[in-house]
């Protein structure tokens, strides 16, 4: 049962070594402690290569640390078995990537109904949330477009929509407007702003663009694998 009162994401003492005990060995993540809060949006600054990715997929539980642990809700996460942590991704953590990941057989509305139909939601009901989702980022109009009719930026935001399909608690992206023009990124970063602000849910977003940051709540440094004020 997950506390509503308790940070939404809380990584205390989290290591990770790729390699351990060998010459080509490299230590990822060193002791990194962050809480994220139920409304608040986090910016994650680092540099490519600096571990930002496997800090992400270790707090969305799509990859396991050597050592620390990893709340989600104030529930430790830390040794559950394969089954419970799968569940707990699919119903608590939203993902966003740098590129957009679309099915491109499916429709827009359609690439946002599956992960809720996998979810065991009814079909008109996830038609509904999508819907919604999608005029709440402008896109009302496109629904029925595959994504090779979309740009990069519709594209773009269709993702934001299916992350926050199954209403997750946690929304983790990982440099989500990296891949598009600074005009279109500053369009649809607020988008995304708008979609999270919207929901009320917890954010961490990886990002190395400062403008980007500074928009949002709090900024946090991944410095030599550990977590540094911004």
């Amino acid at each position: 049962m997950n506390d509503r009162t308790a940070p939404a994401l809380s990584l205390a003492g989290v290591g990770k070594t790729y390699n351990p005990g060998r010459p080509n060995a490299v230590e990822v993540l060193r002791g990194v402690d962050l809480d994220v809060a139920p409304g608040e949006v986090v910016a994650l600054v680092a540099p490519s290569g600096a571990g930002k990715s496997t800090l992400l997929h270790i707090a969305g539980l799509l990859d396991t640390a050597d050592i620390g642990r990893v709340s989600l809700g104030g529930r430790d996460m830390t040794r559950l078995g394969d089954r419970p942590r799968t569940a707990a991704r699919r119903d608590q953590v939203g993902f966003i990537y740098q590129f957009h990941h679309l099915l491109p057989e499916f429709s827009a509305i359609e690439n946002i109904v599956l992960p809720q139909l996998a979810n065991g939601t009814s079909r008109a009901e996830a038609r509904s949330r999508a819907a919604g989702l999608l005029a709440q980022v402008g896109l009302e109009n496109r629904g029925k477009h595959r994504p090779a009719a979309l740009s990069g930026g519709e594209q773009q935001r269709v993702a934001f929509c299916r992350a926050l399909a199954n209403a997750p608690r946690l929304l983790l992206a990982d440099e989500p407007t990296g891949n598009l023009d600074p005009a279109t990124s500053d369009r649809v970063f607020g988008a995304l702003m708008d979609l999270v602000r919207g929901t009320g849910l917890a954010a961490l977003i990886a990002t190395h663009n400062l403008d980007l940051a500074a928009r949002m709540d709090r900024q946090v440094r991944l410095e030599a694998g550990r977590i540094v004020a911004a």
